[in-house]
């Protein structure tokens, strides 16, 4: 029994002393930890750039469209014009 007390003893001591971190161990995750937030900051930043220039580019996107529609449009009404006048010039 006395044996046994003397070995968990100094398994205890010797799991303590290995298994503890120490402070250059605390001080290098907290480091790694620091550049990780400053990772993530960066790509948040970044996502809301491309948040941004896609809304952007949707909305010029959609201003194209609908210039395209306009001149469509209007081309349309020019050639019916152009046709009804072609017509009645035929019918003189």
């Amino acid at each position: 029994m006395n044996k046994l007390v003397k070995i968990s003893v100094v398994a205890l001591t010797a799991g303590l002393a290995v298994g503890c971190a120490s402070t250059s161990d605390i001080e290098n995750l907290q480091s790694q930890i620091d550049g990780l937030n400053t990772r993530v900051s960066q790509a948040s930043s970044d996502a809301a750039s491309a948040k941004n220039a896609a809304a952007d580019a949707s909305a010029r996107a959609a201003a194209a469209e609908a210039a395209a529609n306009r001149a469509a449009s209007y081309a349309q009404d020019a050639n019916s014009k152009l046709d009804r006048m072609f017509k009645k010039s035929m019918m003189k």
